[in-house]
């Protein structure tokens, strides 16, 4: 077998090195051009975040001193790591930073009263925010972030939150403004041991359910039993019951749905008022609709041509504002592509399906 000549060798060496000195992980030293204002060579580390290339470093340097370093690859977006006295982001504090078009590097402090960008407030050490050491820095290299910093306590928080910005929208000189983070994890930290735990949003499984409910209920059962009352009817008096079971069901779901969404707005102080607008809207149509089956007249009374005009057109716009409201949550809900293209689909076969027994109806006629 033939040896590699030694210049293929050398390049081959160089490209490892200079790889290696690019790509940070925790099975090598931490090794920075630019001096840290604290040794780094005892320093506990850890993927926080894998998926987006976060790791931290840290140490108790003192009965009141610990060392931090978080690393994250250096995009067009800030990055940030925030301290949660309870597992939220509403209510945290937390050390951003990002590196401005021309390189020049930032690092601030935020807390984060809740979800609304006015809520989001730059705060100023040392008189406010964490109780930071002097010499906290931002060290940019290899592609990477580099954030350290010093947390004068006795014993940090547990609750750690990672977060980064959306692309190429970062915090501009004349407020540093906070946009909206484009993702987040939430984990929760042994100082002692070194592991950790991602944990679940207790909101997010009240987000799904919220999501689903409504969908269910308003956007999609509600349809199928218009859709019953109006091509069953030859199935007297199955199609009333059928249709009265349907609506109730739908109703019920939708109710639920509405309540999760109201306890989500409380607990996030979202700025989503377009959103709950809508849906207190469906809901005082839908509330019409059952008081219309209340109050339904007899068929042969001459109010019912005019309390029929009533009960369809209500349900139509009840319909229809709910399909909106459903696609709008999905947008503000970052759900994803699939749930849009889901429901989409379901929609669409409701569409075929009406289609057709229309046609059958305009040919019977």
């Amino acid at each position: 077998m033939k040896k590699a000549p030694p210049c293929l060798l050398i390049l081959s060496f160089l490209f490892s090195y200079v790889y290696s000195q690019s790509q940070d992980s925790c099975n090598s030293p931490l090794t920075l051009q630019n001096p840290l204002p604290f040794d780094t060579t005892s320093m506990q580390c850890a993927n926080v975040w894998s998926s987006q290339g976060f790791i931290l470093r840290y140490v108790q340097a003192a009965p009141n001193v610990w060392n931090f370093v978080l690393s994250a690859p250096n995009i067009n977006a800030y990055v940030g790591i925030g301290f949660s006295p309870n597992g939220n982001m509403v209510g945290s504090t937390a050390i951003v930073g990002w590196v401005e078009s021309d390189g020049t590097s930032n690092m601030k402090q935020y807390f984060l009263g809740g979800q609304q960008p006015n809520l989001v407030r730059l705060i100023q050490p040392p008189t406010q925010g964490l109780p930071l050491a002097n010499g906290s820095t931002m060290v940019v290299q290899s592609d990477r972030i580099y954030i350290t910093f010093q947390l004068l306590t006795p014993r940090p928080t547990s609750h750690l939150i990672y977060a980064v910005g959306p692309d190429a929208r970062l915090p501009q000189a004349s407020d540093y403004r906070l946009t909206e983070h484009e993702e987040h994890v939430a984990t929760s930290l042994n100082y002692a041991s070194g592991q950790f735990e991602t944990q679940k949003q207790p909101e997010s499984s009240l987000r799904r359910s919220h999501g689903i409910l409504n969908m269910l209920g308003w956007a999609i059962l509600m349809p199928i039993g218009a859709m019953v009352a109006r091509y069953m009817r030859k199935w007297d008096p199955l199609w009333f019951y059928l249709h009265a079971v349907i609506q109730s069901t739908a109703f019920l779901f939708g109710l639920i749905g509405v309540i999760c969404g109201f306890v989500l707005d409380d607990r996030l102080s979202a700025n989503v008022s377009k959103h709950k607008a809508l849906g207190i809207t469906i809901l005082t149509f839908g509330c019409l609709q059952v008081l219309a089956l209340l109050i339904r007249p007899d068929k042969s009374s001459k109010v019912r041509k005019y309390w029929n005009w009533y009960h369809f057109g209500v349900g139509r716009v009840l319909v229809f504002l709910a399909a909106i409201n459903v696609f709008y949550g999905i947008h503000l809900g970052k759900a994803g592509s699939s749930w849009n293209a889901g429901f989409a689909a379901v929609l669409v076969i409701l569409f075929i399906v009406t289609l057709i027994m229309e046609i059958r109806i305009w040919f019977r006629k």
